[in-house]
This record gives C-alpha cells, structure tokens and sequence, in this order.
C-alpha cells in the first residue's frame, strides 16, 4: 500500500485495502484480549497471595465477556467462503396449512427481526403479499450488515410448526410448514449474464402498508426473466424509479444464485432435489403443544425455550450449523 502506484489500479487498490482493514482488526481484537488476559492473571494472582474471595465474581464476569467474544471470534473464522460477509435477501414462502401456514410465516419473519436487531443488523422491507384472512403469504427483505448472508445462509429451507390452531374454532393441533430462502446481494461489477430483453417489466399497486401515496400510484415494480421463470418485485420505496433499481439488483441476485446452484449440482454430480413446502422437508421443527421445544434435524441443537427462539434466539441453531457444515466438509 505504500507503493506510489499503488492507486493506479483503483479496484486492486479497493481489495488490498479491505484486506488490511480486516487483517488490523483482527490484529487489534487479538492484542486487546491477550491483554485483558493477561491483566485478569495478574489480579487472579493477587487474589490466591492474598485469599481474597471477593474478587471472584469480578474474575468470573471478566471470563464471561472474555469467553463471548472469543465464541463470536470463532464463529466468524467459520465464515469465510467468498460471499459469507456480504448482505442477505431473506425470502418467505407460506406452505401447507392455509391460512395458519400464513400467521406462522408472519411469526417467523418477527422472529428474523427481532435476531436482526439484536445483532445490529438493518432489515429492509423489499415485497410483500398479505394472507388472504390473517398473515403473510409471501415477503422479501434485504438484511444489511457484515456477515448477515454467512449467518443467515444456515436458516435456508423448510420451518414446519405444530401447535393448537388460533383459527381452529374445535381448538385442535395443526402443522404448518413455511418456507426461507436466503441469497447474498451481489455487488454491481459482479458479472450476471442478464439481457434487458428477456425481462418482461410490470407496475403496480402496492398490496402492503405505506400510506395513501403507495395506494394511489404504480410505483411496485415486478420484473420477469422469462427464460428462467425468476419473478423479482419491489414496492417498499416511495417512487417507481427507485422500486425499479432495487427490482434490478434483487433479480440479479437469483440469477446469481441459480449460477451457483447449477455450478454446486455439477460439482457433486447430481441432480438438486426440489424440497415441496409440506411434511417430511423441514429443516427446523416448532412445537408448542403438547410440549415446547425447537429442534433442528441437520444438526439436532434443541431448546425448549420456544419463548425465547421467537423473540429472536437464533444463535444456538446458527452457530450449530456452522460447526457441523465446517465438520461435514472434513
């Protein structure tokens, strides 16, 4: 970086520096808890020279924090394929159950943001389509912050509910299932092979809330790549122009992600397998009657703090994940 050519190559130049950025902070975050260990020895031998028992807690809260960042340390050393620091587009898809398939797709999508904010994580509304009496049928939003699509990526597939039906007038259980999809937003010099004229473009209302304006006029934006079948739509912005450029990337990003599915198909030599929205395909299970617990099949992490998983607890199940991708790959 001290090269004076350095800059002559801006996009270079752009990468390298990123590069070092993350290399300081790295550096730094390692020198401030070697130092804090070291620090919490020497107060830890002070505390046995002199048997002082009252510094216990202040040694146990020290190693508490200590342990929380060097778990999220490691979790972040986990993410590191090339698009894992990148923003996420989070789709939801309503699945079998009718209109209770569409209230538990309105529960999870409180649940992603209430994880989203406590991990101070920006969510976007992109699209969105009510139930016909009650939920959600179908939702889109951009998830912004380092690390969101390398963190959210473990929550793609089917989540199946099993509880006693709010709309069930004989009060009986019911399973629903809801579908999340997750993709990396790409940025712009990203090659897509995308010509404008296989894009079939449409206007129209909004369906969602945003007051009077969004109800008047065509500014929802819907785009279809008509070889492919990919349907890309935006409404959450206040003029056309903007819905427009937001479709645009979001259709980028599928095509991006029917790339990479095709490229992960031929490099294990077979055909994906298209999971249906229904029994047998979940990757998560939430039980709340006749007991509590949240179990997820690939890695077999559980709670029965149902509570606390749909106020946004997602950790244990994200982290779990990435653990046992990281050991399958061995």
């Amino acid at each position: 970086m001290s090269d004076p050519d350095f800059w002559n190559h801006a996009d270079k130049a752009k990468e390298i520096s990123q590069k070092a950025t993350e290399a300081k902070e790295a550096y730094d975050t390692y020198t401030r808890l070697f130092a804090r260990a070291e620090g919490m020895k020497e107060l830890l031998d002070m505390a046995l020279e002199e048997n002082d028992q009252d510094m216990e807690s202040e040694l146990a809260a020290e190693i508490k924090e200590i342990k929380e960042i060097l778990d999220k340390k490691e979790i972040e050393l986990l993410l590191n394929e090339k698009y894992d620091a990148n923003n996420a587009i989070i789709t939801f898809h309503a699945g079998a159950g009718g209109t209770e398939a569409q209230d538990w797709t309105e529960m999870l999508i409180r649940m992603y943001m209430k994880w989203a904010e406590s991990e101070g994580f920006v969510l976007e509304e992109l699209n969105m389509l009510p139930g016909d009496e009650a939920g959600i049928k179908s939702a889109e939003y951009m998830v912004k912050g380092k690390f969101a699509y390398g963190l959210l990526k473990s929550e793609k597939g089917v989540h199946r509910l099993v509880r006693i039906s709010p709309f069930d007038a004989a009060k009986r259980r019911h399973t629903s299932f809801s579908a999340v999809d997750v993709m990396p937003e790409i940025s712009d010099d990203i090659d897509i092979n995308l010509n404008m004229s296989d894009v079939r473009i449409d206007y129209y209302r909004s369906s969602g809330a945003g007051g009077q304006h969004i109800n008047k006029t065509s500014s929802a934006v819907r785009m279809t790549h008509i070889p492919t079948g990919i349907v890309a739509a935006c409404q959450n912005e206040r003029s056309q122009f903007q819905n427009k450029e937001q479709c645009l990337r979001l259709l980028r990003a599928k095509l991006f992600e029917l790339e990479m599915q095709k490229h992960e198909q031929m490099k294990k030599g077979i055909e994906g397998d298209q999971q249906a929205i229904e029994w047998g395909s979940q990757i998560r299970s939430y039980v709340f009657q006749p007991y509590t617990l949240v179990k997820d099949n690939r890695t077999a992490v559980e709670t029965g703090n149902i509570q606390g998983v749909m106020d946004g607890d997602l950790n244990p199940f994200i982290q779990g994940y990435l653990k046992y991708k990281k050991f399958a790959e061995r």
